[in-house]
Formats: C-alpha cells, structure tokens, sequence
C-alpha cells in the first residue's frame, strides 16, 4: 500500500451511501481498487466477533440486463437475483459451484442491477484470523487472492446476501488510497466464456503488480 499516495485531507470512513449509486459500474469498478472490505465476525458460531480487512485489489464489473456474463442479463429476475435490484449499497452474495460464496457489491438505482464483484484483497488486519478460517500456517498470495479464499478469510458467507454495506458486520472503507489509472490493468473477465462476445469485455481490474491479485 506504499506505493499509493495517501490523502492527507482524508480520514478513514465508511463508504457513503452515493458512492454506490453511480450509473457506470465500469468507472465504479476501478474506483473500488484501493478501498478496504472490513468484517467483524465471528471465527465460530456462538463466539466473539473478530475484525479483519484486506485492500481490495481486484475487481470485476457486471453491467445489469445488458450483459451477458451477468446473472441478470435480459432482466433475469429470480429468487437469486433479486438482491441484485436493490438499490445500491449493499452486498449481492451468492454460492459457487455449491462451495465459495461469492461477494459482489451492488451499484446503481433501484430496478438497475449492476454489480461488482471482488475478485482479490491484501490482508490489512486481523490476519490471524484469516488464516484460521483458511486453514492455513503461513502467509501467501493465496490466502485472498480469488474470490472464494477473500470471503472465507473474511468470513462471508451467503447468510449475510443483502446486508447493508455501511452496517457494523460488514462494510466498505475510504482510507485515502489513491490508485492512479497508469496502476490499473484490464483485462477480460475470468469464467464468463458462457457471455459468447461479452467474454471479451474488458471489464476485470487489477493493480498492477499487486502480488494478491489472482491468478
């Protein structure tokens, strides 16, 4: 995060309610790179809640009914979905191939389902933890680089779809990281073959030279 040039006039703050209201989730998806995914949860039910949080570093964009890589495409409006046509500001989670939860995070107008998905973190704090819910002795790129490993390592699971993005469990922070454009990598979306010629969107972001982003 060094490499970054800090805010000065900035303190650290939740992400407020309008930053996720924006109308191009492409632009909102490099805007994600450098913000932080907090969680306060806990290791094991019935047990305290720890505090962990990583630099997000990886992103990808889902452009509503017009993209065919996203669940929504030709306004798909199912039990899964429907979290996707909230308003923007909260977290869209699902379950992959029956075994990682997903963590998106929804953006846009009410009735406008564009969702980000967060590919890839840094581990910032409480990183302890993190690899006990990973079941890892030591640290690596692998534990929050991909989707699946940043929200076991974070403890997110599909029991908190829909959760309020400025709540006290789960939330996204500003902490005056500025991740200028010549830092960000785009690149074709990774899994979508599926979304036929949408495969080849640009719409996936990465720092460059971040050694937490996937593989």
């Amino acid at each position: 995060m060094s490499d970054f040039k800090r805010r000065s006039d900035q303190k650290a703050h939740k992400l407020p309610k309008e930053f996720y209201l924006c109308s191009d989730v492409v632009s909102l998806s490099k805007k994600l790179l450098g913000k932080f995914l907090i969680t306060f949860l806990p290791l094991q039910k019935n047990r305290k809640p720890v505090l962990t949080s990583g630099m997000i570093v990886e992103t990808e964009a889902y452009a509503g009914i017009y993209d065919k890589a996203s669940h929504a495409y030709d306004n798909c409006f199912t039990n899964r979905t429907k979290t996707m046509y909230e308003e923007g500001g909260i977290a869209y989670i699902y379950l992959c191939y029956g075994i990682h939860s997903l963590f998106n995070v929804v953006t846009n107008k009410k009735g406008i389902p564009d969702a980000i998905l967060i590919r890839a973190i840094q581990p910032v704090e409480g990183i302890e933890f993190m690899l006990i819910r990973r079941k890892k002795k030591t640290l690596d790129h692998t534990l929050s680089s991909g989707p699946g490993s940043l929200t076991e390592a974070l403890g997110i699971t599909t029991y908190y779809n829909g959760i309020k993005l400025n709540s006290d469990i789960i939330w996204l922070e500003d902490r005056g990281i500025f991740v200028p454009s010549r830092q960000i990598i785009a690149s074709p979306r990774i899994g979508v073959a599926y979304a036929k010629e949408h495969a080849s969107l640009p719409y996936r972001f990465r720092i460059k030279d971040n050694p937490w982003t996937s593989k």
